[in-house]
């Protein structure tokens, strides 16, 4: 089964909706036969390369809000990624372009697998809301992509060009078709949509009924067992004669 997840590497609600979706999957008994895909979302495509602002500068400016309040919300978002075992320091984390992040995930998730992506995700939202570090520094993302054993040649070829842009801008009009105008946004096995970071055990009922459903379990027809001339059965130790 796959499951399908559109997200930015700055949406503080990504990371936490990972959380959540990672302990769904950690009580699923068939999640060894579960592979995740991060998708492309960017929520500001026009933020500037360098950064030039903290990201609390630019969410007062969208949204009018004084110092003040937009520390509060960072706050209320803090503590809920802490229920996470995530130690966020939005106040230091920089209002930045993540698109050569998601060209990266698409590199890593075509030369190594949902495993191999899903280890750069981690390390990428890691780098962003718990070390406050520049995601759209090339430096940064080349040690990044270095330590979760991406291929160096590889990662300085797509840096250096606009390799999966289209990749990047084909995702986020997918997003589109799906309905999904925020992110995070999960489809499981195709069949149903999750938007936002929701309850662990939203994700697991999700899970739980997507797997049932292409996995049916077997019914048996009525009679079954009897050992009358229509119902015989063989086995190792023979075959049952009708009385």
């Amino acid at each position: 089964m796959r499951i399908d997840v559109w997200s930015d590497i700055a949406c503080p609600w990504c990371y936490i909706g990972k959380r959540r979706l990672e302990s769904a999957l950690g009580t699923f008994e068939h999640a060894d036969d579960v592979e995740v895909v991060w998708h492309s979302f960017e929520l500001d495509p026009s933020a500037p390369v360098p950064p030039v602002e903290r990201s609390s500068v630019s969410l007062a400016r969208k949204y009018g809000g004084g110092p003040e309040q937009i520390s509060q919300m960072q706050q209320r978002v803090s503590e809920l990624a802490a229920l996470e075992g995530l130690d966020y320091r939005l106040e230091e984390t920089l209002h930045l372009n993540t698109r050569d992040a998601h060209r990266l995930l698409h590199l890593a998730l075509d030369s190594g697998g949902p495993a191999l992506q899903d280890r750069l995700k981690e390390a990428l939202l890691d780098a962003y809301f718990v070390q406050a570090l520049d995601v759209a520094d090339r430096e940064v993302l080349r040690r990044l992509a270095d330590g979760v054993g991406l291929d160096a040649a590889a990662v300085d070829r797509v840096l250096g060009s606009d390799e999966y842009d289209d990749a990047v801008s084909a995702d986020v009009r997918q997003a589109r078709a799906y309905g999904a105008n925020g992110v995070p946004f999960f489809v499981v096995d195709g069949r149903y949509g999750i938007s936002g970071a929701q309850p662990t055990e939203v994700f697991a009922g999700a899970i739980e009924q997507a797997w049932g459903e292409s996995h049916p379990a077997l019914t048996t027809v009525a009679g079954a067992g009897d050992t009358g001339a229509d119902g015989g059965v063989c086995g190792p130790d023979g075959c049952e004669v009708p009385g």
